[in-house]
């Protein structure tokens, strides 16, 4: 049943153009256009020591959780409940929660995905090593999955329609890419805002996949920030969350 209802998703979101073009597209897109900049395969202090395509193969991945966790994921959902789909499943013996279950199962994909090309295209294109601490890359993505996706839940249990769930997920969406680094590197910003952002669910899950993708072993902080916005936004997803 899950399988079955995961591909009928699957197939719904591809009819969408926009939606895999914009969780494809855009991290990809960053990477192509930064990285075939003039000396974007050397070394760059103000970037920790990555070369400029590698920080952007990296911080794309951050970027791709993002789009999903806090657009994507919500506005579908929010969506389903306005149009009452969810209230409809509840009746038949396709449980609403089965729905639910799907569209995390396939979004998860689709990020797995689009860090898989990411690191693929870096490798291949600019030079880009793989992340040098795998295991502790793939710790980080899960948890910052986690924690983005668990966001996503909360503002769509809280959103009366589908609208109303893109409007806060976009007020989300954007201070967490200048937080995690995306317009301003880390590095370069002042102590204050680095501070914060290392507390923000993004900004701790893209440091931390940037430090593994250096070698750099995961401090114990970001994992604890990254798994506590997974558990207190999930409980508060779960505890508010309607079905109609």
């Amino acid at each position: 049943m899950l399988a079955r209802l995961t591909f009928m998703e699957l197939k719904l979101a591809l009819r969408e153009v926009v939606i895999p073009l914009f969780v494809l597209a855009l991290p990809v897109g960053l990477l192509l256009g930064f990285g075939f900049q003039p000396g974007s395969r050397h070394p760059d202090a103000h970037l920790g020591g990555q070369t400029g395509a590698e920080y952007i193969a990296a911080i794309g991945a951050g970027v791709s959780l993002a789009v999903i966790g806090l657009s994507v994921l919500p506005t579908a959902l929010a969506t389903y409940r306005e149009k009452g789909v969810l209230r409809r499943l509840a009746t038949t013996p396709v449980r609403p929660a089965y729905l639910l279950a799907a569209q995390l199962v396939l979004y998860a994909a689709a990020a797995l995905f689009t860090v898989g090309v990411l690191v693929v295209a870096g490798d291949v294109l600019f030079g880009t090593p793989v992340p040098q601490s795998f295991p502790a890359f793939l710790g980080a993505l899960v948890l910052g999955m986690a924690a983005l996706f668990a966001i996503g839940l909360l503002v769509a249990a809280v959103a009366p329609t589908g609208k109303a769930g893109q409007a806060i997920g976009m007020m989300l969406f954007f201070p967490s890419l200048f937080l995690g680094g995306v317009y301003i590197p880390r590095e370069t910003m002042p102590a204050v805002l680095r501070n914060i952002g290392d507390y923000s669910p993004l900004g701790a899950t893209m440091k931390t996949m940037r430090d593994a993708w250096m070698g750099t072993e995961p401090r114990f902080a970001q994992l604890a920030i990254m798994a506590g916005y997974a558990v207190v936004a999930g409980l508060a997803a779960t505890r508010l969350f309607r079905w109609e």
